[in-house]
């Protein structure tokens, strides 16, 4: 079966013959003789052969191309008949008829190329021609782009790439064409570029010889419109011989290309959108297929024809996945999938539709102008000429590789110079646009041989193009830059420097010619570097780091910064270009941090990835590198990524250096010396250091280098500068070239000569001593610097004609040691000088100028300085954060505030917490701080008042936006906030006084409120905030509601945008910063805390309920922060102490204080590690003023009841338990707290809050004294006697006068075994002798009382709850009480009623009027008016009903507490003792006796219930004494001895029956009769119960003389028969009882005569009941036996020699502790107590026995044994003599407290004998 393809072939033939022999028929009128034709001849020849064949694959491809070659090459047929044989041409090579692997193929591509390129025709009309051209250019597309197209040779491709660019800089030609050949250069170039990979770089000598006769260059373009015929004849056939089938590698055969029909990519038809609106839109009418100009004879077939071939089996196919990353190179063929990918993606990018001309230009590589086979050039009809390249006989045809491609570059690179005239515009874009394709294409920078060119003359171009004015090439340039410094910025360093610098010149340059387009491209250009991965960091380690260039990053930043403020405050694209610049850096830093933060693991893997992918590209480039003249890493570096702290010593080196090469370029000694000194040289100088320094440094001024070297005095240092060159291999000229750029030739000869001399000596050194001599280089040299400026100076050109070659040939005779220099040399080295000038640094301007300085930058670019390190992303994000985070911020803060756009405003608030994230994530909180303040002040928080503060927040939604992304943040990275917290609260504050918080913020806890929960504010409208209580009620009163403004209601757009302002406080959730402050670290936590402890009420700016809303805040955050409240609880104490102490009134905030510290401590107890400190710092309250506490009386009590119930089980110390009593007896009776305290707050007054808890006045330091709640009389004497606090007006003379004995305090310190001064010791002391604890007590509230007796109950009632380190405190602050709740409490009542009448209806701030104030609310509310005071202060004056009640319930608590505590006490003493000798710890013993018991516990509890029984209230009374009757007679007191029970007479029964005397209650006549009579029965019941121990007692006879004296007065007292029958009924019963004892008996006496006692008790009797002994005694008769004078002195004498016995003190006790009373004297507080006048009152004298008895008893009695009984000293006048018992006066005297021994036994009692 025959080839279908031979059918396509004969069917061309007959359609190109047909239409040559039409043509002559018409020309000729003859038919043509085919024979004699040359044209049908070989057409009907190949038709024979065609007929003889069935494969086409049987013949070359040449045979069957011939025929329609000779018609494409003949000048003879026309256009049309030569566009069928192109026609013909472009089928058979769309259909690939063409066997690619057939031997003959590259000899038929050959000339195929060969005649398109030279194709010639009969011009017609320019239409008709243009459609051939159009032709040649579809017929050279498809020739390169299809497979076979590889066959085609270096020179052939430059021709067909002449021929496209010939068309397109043809002017004269339609636009429609040009553009067509412009599209058919892009394919082209993309095809090429795209397998520049495959190609291996030849060794240099080859390449040269290889592209001898490659040559691309513009003929002439002639300028006549006709068309030009030139007869030429036609061309031979060319016959090759055979290539070696090894040398080609073929793609596959025939067959498969033939067979393979499916639809692979195809090459060529693509169709392509042009850009070019102009002339194009013609070309929509062709079809779909011709769109870029490229026309096919049959569309039908063309698509499957062209298809690629896909079998993965054809040995042809390398696989690769994207242009470029091809690096083996499997056939020398293009992957045709590849290339059409390529086209198609190519094609498509637009183009702009510019016209150009083309240059002359000549490759470096042309170094013989061989000439071509044909004697002349063929130029076309149109004038484009084609140089022919011949291929000698025999020769094979290598297919085209790098050779062509980098020739097609440098001349793309060429057509880009502005400064070549022939260039015109529409070239330049050309060529820019065909190097966009090109490096699209390919990785050009692998390949060296292109490097090259890159790094000079492209570079070089693209920046001259950057000065140019016309939109289109800047734009097309700066797209070039990109992709170039893109790709290959490591070769390029200096050249980036470059560019980046003109760029910034660009966008700050203030010339008002420079179009606006032109900045916003260049700030364009510069945001699409900053986006490509770690270009930024490569920037800052690469220059910033770099000592001698800029700092490209660093400045980069400053300048975008500034670009992002509008100067205008409108914003335009570039602000917001800069700002994205800034942005790219935050977002891949916190792109980086993010993925470190999701997984530190992956993290791990991807470093290990980036970094060998790092590697290989350095090992790529260096194996690229042919003559491996860089070395790896920068010498400045240590490593390839150097450390940090290595980078940031290099920078401050850098700016050393800076100020040093400043300072040499104005003298270079001073510079040198400064360098010396910062330790960047040596001292002394080192001269090759110096050198290379003065080499390397391109800020150096060359004029200064120049004259320094030259210096006569460094001589030395001029060796070793030109040294520092290497001058090997170069010839004299070319070495003087380089030796001159480095400084400025000075002009003085004999320094030319100094500096001309080192330069020779060293070249020849170099160079293997060339010439004659030194004299003969040296004359050399001169001659070339002689010549530069003959050439080239101005002025010396202007006096005479510059010198020929002869001329300087001439000059030059005989002076190489006498002979002639070789004159070849001699020439090169004349028209190299001619050609280029040596020029001078800074000596020139313009072109020359920039020539210079252009290779100033290569040079150092092939140095290590030019190594460019590339790093993996993220490598130095902390260093460049720090460095932009301020420009940044502060650009985002300013688009922020001046944009409207949505987009803008949530980009800046992106940027915003992008910059936040970082900073968290390296913890840098001086960024965070900064942020949160900037974003506050958008949050119109601060700069609003309160009052229009809802309705502006509400309607910003930039606020909205601020404020949630403030409250965010602190959410989110709350533990790097610092110094921001202040502002955060202020914030936070000033939504509170807008009441814009959520109601959970503002609600808080309250003791004494039924709900327990109070709010902070009231809802109300609000009024004057500055205007004091009775403006505003006046101005209430005389504006109606209506008129005043602010109390009109709020507009329904107010009432609106409020409801916005709250929705969106509620997304802020402020309330998360206090449950989430747990999470802060401490450093940030403690910070938040200063920011609330600092708002404390003052003039300006912080009222009274602002501070306690911080206080509120700081409260809840302690509490959240339990576990670590260690570490912030003195600030918290400290501020409290603050609040509490300072106060001057009782205020809200005060309140709150008090509750917030109670309320820590109950929460804060059960912590074992704080507990302690907690419980010390509730002595805040103990010093407080006592005014302010008692106001705040309710509060504590119920608050102390609270932590009592909560937490007494966590209480372990006497200190803390002296603690909560203290303060339980301060609210609850109004103590005032103890002196000691009181004092210290008044000393530390200004400075209170450094004050800690250690420093609290230590009110006991020890032991001994703390553990009893009272002192002893010592105690109570020593204090008693400072002037001043003796409450009875006594003063020292008084006392000295009146027989007192002043101790010092040091006699108490010697003669008690060293307590130390304790805190009750300061405070007032009790006389143990009086019922009552004798403590002033202030005026204290019944419901806080009854609340703290409440606590009270608490402790005592529970077992658990009384230790031994409260015991005591319990008995004491049970005695205080007892005294508060005495006849109900009245006394407080009164006072209180005249001074200390709570204001309920005043306000509850007195506020201070602020000057210019801010409107606000006074914030008095109703449910606060009475808080604070005292809830028996509702009614007036009068006492209120309910009170009674109140008083009654806790009279009647305290007497069952006491009989509780009384009946237990023994039990529970037992129980301790018992249990510390199981556990033998240290410390104080415990003792469980009678007689501890008796001091510590029961006495003291029957001196309180005997209290009780002197109560005004009947009720009360009768109780008391029933509970004191059963009290004494209980069993475990029958255990007292005599001593014990005798100061239960002196102590509890002696007073009570005194005071009961008195006229307690006028009112209850009977009661007190009552009452009067229950008690003396009592005393005798007692007495007698316990006579047996009594009589043991030395001063037996004074306690009985005591008790007949009662007698006495109770039956007077009475006004009703009750007592004058029941007193003299006790006391016959007593007598009686103890007549049977035989008391009255005396031993001694035979027959048991009378005794003394016997004597005085009738003697006393008689006086008040004369009859008695008659009635008892009458049948008795005791004798008298003597008188008793004699006897008096005796008994006198023994009872002052045995003072012991009258010590106050029970013999043989320790003295019993006390309680704290009064000073001194016993108080009773009794109305009819004598004035100060009387002598009885004034002080306590020892009185001589009463003047006023009868006469019988004028000598003194024998009753002087003193006895112990406090009789009170003023008693009322009564008509009846009353024996004073000089006891009782001893009783208060100091005599005790000299120091007797004690006795071992009882004094023997004086008897009578």
């Amino acid at each position: 079966m025959v080839d279908k393809n031979i059918y396509i072939i004969q069917g061309e033939i007959n359609i190109v013959v047909g239409a040559i022999k039409r043509n002559a028929r018409w020309s000729t009128h003859t038919p043509l003789d085919e024979d004699r034709d040359p044209l049908l001849h070989s057409f009907s020849h190949l038709k024979d052969i065609l007929n003889k064949i069935t494969e086409l694959s049987e013949i070359e491809p040449n045979v069957f191309l011939r025929p329609f070659l000779e018609v494409i090459r003949s000048e003879d047929t026309t256009g049309p008949i030569t566009g069928l044989a192109l026609t013909s041409v472009n089928k058979f090579l769309s259909y690939a008829l063409i066997d690619p692997t057939h031997e003959g193929t590259a000899e038929g591509m050959e000339n195929m190329a060969d005649a398109v390129t030279h194709a010639r025709f009969v011009g017609t009309d320019p239409a008709s021609d243009e459609v051939v051209l159009m032709k040649i250019l579809q017929v050279l597309r498809t020739l390169l782009l299809t497979p076979v197209g590889a066959h085609l040779t270096n020179e052939s491709v430059c021709e067909i790439m002449q021929s496209c660019f010939r068309i397109c800089f043809e002017m004269r030609l339609s636009e429609l064409l040009r553009k067509s050949a412009e599209h058919t250069l892009v394919d082209m170039v993309q095809l090429l570029f795209t397998r520049l990979p495959q190609f291996k770089e030849e060794p240099k000598n080859y390449m040269g010889t290889n592209m001898k006769k490659l040559k691309m260059r513009a003929g002439g373009m002639s300028d006549s419109s006709k068309w030009k015929k030139q007869k030429r004849s036609p061309r031979p056939p060319r016959h090759l011989a055979k290539v070696t089938p090894g040398s080609e590698q073929p793609t596959s055969n025939g067959a498969t290309l033939s067979s393979n029909l499916t639809g692979g990519m195809p090459f060529i038809d693509v169709p392509t959108p042009t850009s070019s609106a102009s002339s194009e839109a013609a070309s929509t009418v062709i079809g779909p297929s011709t769109d870029s100009g490229l026309e096919f004879s049959s569309q039908a077939t063309s698509k499957e024809d062209l298809t690629d071939l896909e079998q993965p089996g054809s040995p042809g196919d390398s696989i690769a996945t994207e242009p470029g990353s091809r690096e083996l190179v499997v056939a020398e063929q293009p992957d045709p999938q590849q290339e059409g990918a390529d086209v198609e993606k190519t094609q498509s990018t637009s183009v702009e539709s510019i016209p150009e001309v083309l240059e002359e230009c000549t490759s470096p590589a042309d170094h013989s102008d061989s000439a071509s086979v044909h004697d002349m050039d063929y130029v076309n009809p149109r004038g484009v000429r084609f140089t022919q390249s011949s291929q000698k006989e025999g020769t094979a045809l290598v297919p085209y590789g790098l050779p062509c491609i980098r020739e097609l570059f440098r001349f793309l690179i060429s057509l880009t110079s502005p400064h070549d005239r022939h260039n015109s515009e529409v070239m330049i874009h050309m060529g820019l646009h065909l190097l966009t394709v090109a490096l699209e294409s390919a990785p050009v920078a692998q390949c060296q041989t292109l490097v090259g060119l890159i790094k000079d003359e492209m570079c070089r171009h693209l920046f001259q193009l950057l000065n140019i004015e016309r939109l289109n090439l800047y734009a097309a340039s700066l797209r070039v830059c990109f992709l170039l410094f893109e790709s290959m910025r490591e070769h390029l360093k200096f050249q980036l420097e470059m560019y980046i610098k003109k760029l910034m010149e660009i966008i700050t340059v203030e010339n008002p010619k420079m179009p606006y387009e032109m900045k916003e491209m260049a700030l364009e250009a510069i945001v699409q570097l900053w986006h490509i991965p770690s270009f930024v960091t490569e920037l800052y380690i690469n220059y910033d780091c770099d000592y001698y260039c800029s700092n490209l990053f660093e400045d980069l930043t400053k300048l975008l910064s500034k670009n992002a403020f509008p100067v205008s405050g409108q914003l335009y694209t570039t602000h917001l270009l800069s700002l994205d610049a800034l942005l790219t850096v935050i977002d891949s830093t916190e792109g980086h941090c993010q993925a470190k933060v999701l997984n530190s693991l992956s993290q791990q893997e991807k470093k290990e990835a980036t970094r060998p992918s790092y590697e290989i590209v350095d090992g790529t480039w260096e194996a690229s590198n042919s003559d491996k003249k860089f070395i790896r890493k920068p010498p400045r570096f240590s490593c390839l990524l150097p450390e940090p702290r290595e980078l940031i010593e290099i920078k401050n080196k850098k700016k050393l250096l800076i100020t040093g090469t400043e300072q040499f370029n104005q003298k270079p000694k001073k510079g040198i010396q400064f360098l010396q000194e910062k330790g960047l040289l040596t001292i002394p100088m080192d001269n090759t250091e110096v050198a290379q320094w003065l080499r390397e440094n391109p800020r150096l001024d060359k004029k200064m280098i120049g004259e320094f070297v030259s210096d006569r005095k460094n001589m030395d240092l001029l060796e070793s500068f030109v040294s520092t060159f290497s001058f090997q291999g170069l010839r004299l000229d070319e070495a003087l070239r380089l030796y001159l750029e480095a400084f400025r030739l000075p002009g003085e000869a004999p320094v030319i000569q100094r500096l001309l001399e080192a330069f020779t000596e060293h070249w020849r050194n170099c160079n293997g001593s060339p010439f004659a001599n030194s004299d003969a280089c040296f004359a050399l040299a001169y001659a070339v610097i002689m010549l530069n400026t003959d050439q080239h100076n101005h002025n010396v050109r202007k006096q005479n004609i510059p010198m020929t070659l002869e001329e300087f040939r001439k000059n030059l005779k005989g002076v190489n040691g006498g002979k002639d220099f070789e004159q070849d040399i001699l020439e090169d080295m004349y028209h190299a000088i001619k050609n280029e000038e040596i020029v001078m640094p800074e000596e020139q301007t313009g072109l020359v100028r920039e020539n210079y300085v252009w290779n100033v930058l290569l040079h150092r670019g092939a140095t290590p300085e030019g190594i460019f390190l590339r790093v993996p992303a993220g490598s130095y994000d902390l260093d460049l954060f720090t460095m932009t985070w301020g420009p940044t911020i502060a650009a985002l803060s300013y688009v922020f505030d001046k944009s409207l756009e949505e987009t803008i405003i949530q980009k800046a608030i992106s940027g915003f917490r992008k910059c936040a994230m970082i900073s968290a994530h390296y913890g840098l909180s001086d960024v965070f701080d900064n942020l949160i303040i900037s974003l506050c002040k958008f949050t119109a928080l601060s700069s609003e008042s309160v009052e229009n503060l809802p309705s502006v927040f509400g309607s910003n939604p930039k606020a909205h936006i601020a404020a949630k992304t403030v409250f965010h943040l602190a959410h989110r990275h709350g533990d790097i906030l610092r110094e921001g917290w202040k502002n955060i609260m202020e914030a936070m504050l000033q939504l509170f006084r807008a009441q814009l918080l959520p109601k959970a913020m503002i609600e808080v806890e309250d003791f004494v409120d039924p709900n327990g929960k109070i709010f902070l504010q009231r809802e109300e409208t609000p009024s004057n905030r500055g205007e004091s209580t009775v403006l505003s009620f006046v101005s209430w009163l005389t504006l109606s509601g209506t008129e005043q403004s602010s109390m009109r209601g709020p507009s329904t757009e107010n009432q609106e945008a409020k409801k916005v302002a709250l929705d969106c406080i509620k997304q802020c959730d402020p309330e998360k910063m206090i449950t989430e402050s747990k999470f802060l670290q401490l450093e940030s936590l403690q910070e938040l805390m200063k920011a609330l402890v600092s708002v404390t009420p003052d003039e300006e700016t912080y009222d009274e309920e602002d501070a306690a809303f911080c206080l509120e805040m700081l409260l809840r955050i302690v509490l959240e922060n339990r576990d670590r409240v260690g570490c912030v609880w003195q600030t918290v104490r400290d501020h409290l102490y603050h609040l509490c102490v300072q106060a001057q009134d009782f205020c809200f905030l005060v309140e709150r204080a008090v509750v917030g510290l109670l309320r820590l401590a109950i929460r804060l107890l059960r912590r074992e590690e704080i507990s302690g400190q907690v419980l010390l710092s509730l002595r805040i309250l103990l010093l407080m003023k006592p005014n302010v506490l008692s106001r705040a009386s309710h509060q504590v009590a119920y608050g102390l009841h609270e932590l009592l119930k909560t937490n007494a089980a966590n209480i372990h110390s006497g200190d803390d338990w002296a603690t909560l009593f203290t303060l339980l007896e301060c609210i609850g009776s109004g103590v005032k707290p103890p002196a000691a305290l009181q004092a210290t707050a008044r000393a530390d007054a200004p400075d209170t809050g450094a004050q800690s808890d250690s420093e609290l006045p230590s009110y006991h330091q020890n032991d001994v004294n703390l553990d009893r709640g009272y002192t002893s009389d010592s105690e109570v004497y020593a204090d008693h006697v400072r002037p001043g606090k003796i409450h009875r007006s006594a003063t020292d003379a008084d006392m000295v006068n009146s027989g007192w004995l002043v101790v010092g305090k040091d006699d108490i310190d010697n003669s008690k075994p060293g307590p130390g001064p304790n805190w009750s010791g300061s405070s007032p002391l009790v006389n143990q002798y009086s019922l009552t604890v004798g403590l002033d007590l202030g005026p204290h509230d019944t419901k806080s009382l009854l609340k703290c007796v409440e606590s009270l109950s608490f402790i005592v009632r529970d077992a658990a709850h009384i230790t031994p380190d409260n015991f005591e405190l319990c008995v004491k602050t049970l005695r205080i009480f007892v005294e508060a709740s005495l006849n109900g409490g009245c006394k407080s009542q009164e006072k209180r009623g005249k001074s200390h009448k709570y204001d309920s209806k005043g306000n509850r701030f007195k506020k201070k009027s602020k000057e210019g104030s801010m409107l606000r609310r006074p914030r008095i509310s109703s449910q606060h008016a009475t808080r604070g005071g005292h809830s028996d202060d509702d009614e007036d004056e009068g006492v209120p009903a309910s009170y009674h009640t109140v008083s009654l319930q806790v009279s009647q608590d305290l007497l069952d507490l006491m009989h509780t505590l009384h009946t237990r006490a023994a039990s529970i003493y037992s129980s301790w003792a018992e249990e510390q000798r199981h556990l033998e710890t240290g410390g104080r013993k415990i003792e469980a006796d009678s007689r501890t018991l008796w001091a510590h516990c029961w006495c003291p509890l029957l001196q309180g219930i005997a209290c009780l029984c002197c109560d005004a209230r009947r009720q009360v009374r009768m109780q008391a004494l029933t509970y004191l009757q059963r009290a004494l007679l209980v069993h475990d007191l029958q255990k007292l001895d005599a001593l014990e029970w005798e100061s239960c007479f002196n102590k509890v029964l002696f007073p009570l029956l005194t005071k009961l005397l008195e006229n307690i209650s006028p009112a209850d006549v009977g009661g007190m009769e009552e009452t009067r009579m229950r008690a003396s029965t009592l005393l005798s019941k007692v007495f007698l119960q316990h006579l047996s121990p009594l009589l043991s007692l030395s001063t037996f006879a004074a306690l009985w003389l005591t008790i007949l004296d009662f007698m006495d007065k109770y039956m007077h007292a009475g006004s009703s028969d009750l007592l004058l029958e029941a007193i003299p009924e006790s006391l016959k019963n007593m007598l009686l009882v103890m007549d049977t004892a035989a008391i009255f008996h005396s031993a001694d006496a035979r027959g048991g005569s009378p005794s003394a006692l016997w004597e005085i008790t009738w003697e006393r009797i008689d006086c008040f009941l004369p009859y008695l002994r008659d009635e008892l005694f009458k049948q008795t008769v005791i004798q008298d036996p003597m008188p008793m004078e004699p006897h008096a002195p005796k008994p006198l004498a023994s009872a002052h020699l045995t003072p012991a016995a009258g010590d106050t003190r029970i013999p043989g006790h320790p003295p019993p502790p006390e309680m704290p009373s009064e000073l001194g004297a016993i108080d009773f507080e009794k109305s009819e107590a004598p004035g100060p006048g009387s002598p009885v009152a004034s002080s306590p004298s020892r009185l001589s026995p009463t003047p006023d008895g009868p006469p019988a008893l004028a000598q003194p009695p024998l009753i002087l044994q003193p006895l112990t009984s406090p009789l009170q000293v003023g008693v009322p006048p009564m008509t009846l003599p009353i024996i004073l018992n000089p006891a009782l006066i001893e009783a208060t005297s100091p005599v005790p407290l000299l120091a007797t021994p004690r006795p071992t036994d009882p004094m023997p009692t004086s008897e009578v004998n």
